[in-house]
């Protein structure tokens, strides 16, 4: 079910050139360097892609699926929501989806029967003028044990292909061009392993906030000297200086955790069970004494293998999300709600019993995955996520600093 990442396309909407006598030209491609390295486990999955959420075809591969011949063509026709271009769903689970969790389309005709979506999932594109960030997605179980298990820091690949001539309107490449700057200064802050993962993430928050300072000002000249004095060995030095101003207690550092968490009540639930695993793992600790120093809110208990494991959530939604700014001018909610996904997840983690005994694989994967699949695949959810971190107190850089310190 594997498929050649440079045959991935882009969500977003652009004009292709497409005229005779046209040009080419180079467009860049990057991917994480362990891209190459995912193979679908198919039947082994402990979760499916198949199963909770709308499958959409795209009109090509419906157009295929109404001249399919024999038997299989007739249960296609038949498995089809053909005004919402969706597949039908049995107990939302996918209509081919069969007992031993496996694809009867594949099973009929291999990956060249899917359409797009399952062609190309759990490859996620995001698309810039003439660059296509191609990612894994996290809500696959299988890349979420490949970041939870990788030890090596990430890096980045870029490859240029010929591509038709494509024309963008208002695409800002300036400011494109400092939000690159800024993320490859955050990817070497969070990537600094001389100093524990919650001063690494307070301090890619406070450079989201006074990036934004500049990008709301149109101060884009200035960007150049922040970038500067955020960068170097000395840098997280200097910043950790400042961490006595917002020392707070254990309590008040779970009254935070708590109320940030309450966010979950606000989205769209796309997986019936979804809430009942959060309330499940996300109690009042505001008042609980017994639980201090837990959550990740002692670093001294906190193991260089989660700390990795950490860093690893923070690099990946740094990279994904980041640089869509460039359509909002919204850096500063992006790196809060990257920050925040990562508290999220481990606080699910956290509230498994399985973690009561020292770091648990399956446990920290599970967390991982099943958030990224009730918020990555739903626009309302990232939405309406970055809307609360960008307008609530709760999520005020202040607050976070008074949590990581």
């Amino acid at each position: 079910m594997n498929s050649c990442w440079l045959q991935a396309v882009s969500m977003r909407s652009c004009t292709t050139v497409d005229k005779a006598g046209s040009r080419g030209f180079e467009m860049l491609y990057t991917i994480p360097d362990y891209y190459k390295e995912f193979a679908c486990v198919a039947g082994e999955c402990p979760d499916t892609c198949c199963a909770g959420w709308q499958i959409v075809i795209d009109d090509k591969t419906k157009q295929r699926y109404k001249k399919y011949p024999g038997n299989f063509g007739r249960r296609l026709r038949t498995s089809i929501d053909w005004k919402e271009s969706v597949f039908k769903q049995n107990n939302r689970r996918c209509a081919f989806l069969n007992g031993e969790g496996l694809c009867d389309l594949y099973l009929e005709g291999g990956e060249s029967l899917f359409c797009k979506t399952c062609r190309r999932y759990p490859r996620h594109v995001e698309e810039y003028e003439d660059l296509r960030e191609i990612s894994l997605s996290l809500s696959c179980p299988e890349v979420a044990g490949m970041l939870m298990k990788r030890k090596e820091k990430v890096k980045f690949v870029t490859v240029e292909k010929e591509m038709p001539a494509e024309e963008y309107e208002e695409f800002d490449y300036m400011l494109f061009t400092k939000l690159s700057d800024a993320r490859d200064v955050m990817f070497s802050i969070l990537q600094n392993r001389t100093y524990d993962i919650f001063s690494r993430m307070a301090m890619v928050l406070a450079l989201g906030h006074d990036l934004q300072r500049r990008v709301s000002n149109e101060q884009l000249f200035d960007v150049d000297e922040l970038l500067e004095r955020y960068s170097g060995d000395g840098a997280l030095k200097r910043f950790l200086e400042k961490k006595e101003e917002f020392r707070v207690s254990y309590r008040e550092k779970r009254k935070l955790l708590y109320q940030m968490s309450e966010m979950f009540s606000e989205m769209e639930v796309l997986n019936p069970d979804f809430p009942k695993y959060v309330s499940d793992r996300i109690k009042d600790i505001s008042d609980a004494p017994e639980l201090a120093g837990d959550f990740g809110l002692d670093r001294v208990t906190v193991s260089q293998e989660e700390q990795i494991w950490l860093e690893q959530l923070a690099v990946y939604f740094i990279y994904t999300y980041f640089c869509g700014a460039v359509y909002d001018e919204q850096p500063y909610a992006k790196v809060k709600f990257a920050m925040l996904s990562v508290l999220m997840i481990r606080q699910l983690y956290k509230g498994d019993e399985r973690s009561r005994d020292g770091f648990c694989e399956s446990a920290a994967i599970e967390a991982a995955y099943r958030y990224s699949k009730e918020v990555e695949h739903s626009d309302n959810n990232l939405i309406r996520l970055e809307e609360i971190v960008r307008q609530r107190k709760i999520y005020s850089l202040q607050n976070f600093l008074r949590l990581f310190w």
